[in-house]
């Protein structure tokens, strides 16, 4: 109601009633005015709100599909998300703590094959024929052999430095890309700390003898120190340049100390006094691990059968069956049933029983990884299993297909699925192995 100013002390009540009928007119299509534009509004507001959360998802489909949706319409998941309140300091550690690692590597469960450098290119046509028309799926490969020659040029800054590339498989692209279109699966063998020819150029990196000189085990060869430093990179710089190639999987052989005559009298340097030669295969173990999984390959170790029931050899060697797998993809225990002694696992005579054996090696195997706990990494077991006749032994059998698929039976039995045969000529008895 209009107010009158203090001279209008007269009010005409006629005027005043025909000013109230007006003011009810007027405000009675107010208020009629008033409501339209609040529905209006309010229709313009759902809507303008539906559009900007996602709600109408055929307007936002292809946000939804790119996952680029804040909010998630009911016409896609009834359930709501629950809510979680945090407060700024938890926000704060969670954003500290919260690490997502996306491992993108395809594992295969591999039945292969030890492949030297000279072999992949002389026996090529053999031993693809023989993945083709077999269950063979896998190539061990020589990259960094027994001698410590590389088998193929790479760009190694310290390969090169002392000469260890060669050109013995000259087409290492072809290969690689033979291999992976066979579906055969590619791994690279890097023999880690048996190196006689990094030894002899870089003697400071070599295990020498208390008096100062090389140490040289049973054949005369030099082997490098595990304790130097220097040495880990050098592997890892070659694996690396291995993955760079197209291998998929590195494997580390001789990852151990020798056991040669002589072995206890060799100095290692005064890292030695601090750890031991477990400590030290284990920490190499743990590096290798650490630089090779993000370039996308998968790391195993070769490791000897007898260090899961024996702690003497497991010093020996510095191989810790339980702490390396729980730092590696794939454990690949030697259980040559040649190469265990008479009574071995009460075995009479292992080479003689090659089921036997194998099975109660790998009893032994899965008893002893039982000791990491439910929901901690554990290498997967892969073993190495025989495929040559021990001819230098007293108690032996000339090994073919029979005692090869006797072997593997041994795998299975215990519940492992896969494994990998060795024949330093890379000659391997089809006899023995399943039709693909």
């Amino acid at each position: 109601m209009r107010k009158h100013k203090k001279k209008d002390m007269y009010i005409s009540y006629e005027k005043s009633y025909q000013s109230r009928r007006r003011g009810r007119s007027n405000t009675f299509a107010n208020v009629i005015l008033v409501v339209i534009l609040a529905v209006l509004l309010g229709i313009g507001t759902y809507y303008a709100i539906r559009i900007q959360s996602g709600g109408d998802y055929r307007l936002n489909k292809e946000k939804y599909l790119a996952g680029d949706a804040e909010l998630i319409p009911d016409d896609i998941i009834s359930t709501p998300e629950p809510i979680i309140t945090v407060t700024p300091d938890e926000v704060d550690d969670q954003e500290e703590d919260i690490h997502v690692e996306i491992d993108s590597r395809e594992p295969v469960k591999a039945k292969g094959v030890y492949v030297t450098s000279r072999a992949i290119m002389d026996k090529r046509d053999a031993l693809i024929h023989l993945a083709d028309t077999t269950e063979i799926n896998a190539m061990v490969i020589d990259v960094k052999d027994d001698n410590g020659r590389i088998t193929f040029r790479m760009d190694s800054p310290k390969a090169n430095e002392i000469g260890a590339t060669t050109n013995t498989i000259s087409d290492i692209d072809d290969l690689i890309k033979l291999l992976k279109e066979k579906g055969i699966y590619p791994i690279a063998r890097i023999v880690a700390f048996k190196d006689p020819y990094l030894a002899e150029k870089k003697h400071e990196l070599a295990i020498k003898n208390k008096d100062g000189s090389l140490y040289r085990d049973n054949n005369g060869e030099c082997w490098i120190n595990p304790y130097e430093k220097e040495v880990w990179d050098y592997l890892i710089e070659v694996s690396t340049k291995a993955a760079e190639a197209g291998f998929m999987e590195i494997q580390f052989d001789y990852i151990r100390f020798s056991t040669g005559k002589g072995m206890f009298e060799a100095y290692f340097g005064p890292l030695a006094e601090e750890k031991t030669k477990e400590d030290i295969i284990l920490e190499f173990t743990k590096y290798a691990y650490e630089q090779l999984k993000p370039l996308g390959v998968f790391v195993s170790a070769d490791v000897y059968g007898t260090i899961i029931s024996s702690s003497i050899d497991a010093g020996l060697v510095g191989q810790n069956y339980v702490e390396m797998a729980k730092h590696l993809d794939y454990i690949c225990p030697m259980i040559y049933p040649s190469h265990f002694s008479a009574g071995n696992y009460g075995v009479a005579h292992p080479d003689l029983e090659p089921y036997n054996i194998i099975r109660k090696v790998l009893t032994a195997s899965k008893t002893k990884l039982d000791e990491i706990p439910e929901g901690e990494h554990r290498a997967i077991v892969r073993p190495w299993l025989q495929d040559f006749t021990a001819t230098w032994i007293k108690n032996y059998q000339v090994y073919d297909g029979l005692q090869l698929r006797h072997q593997i039976a041994g795998v299975y039995s215990v519940g492992y699925s896969e494994w990998l045969l060795w024949n330093a000529a890379s000659n391997y008895s089809v006899g023995g192995l399943y039709g693909d």
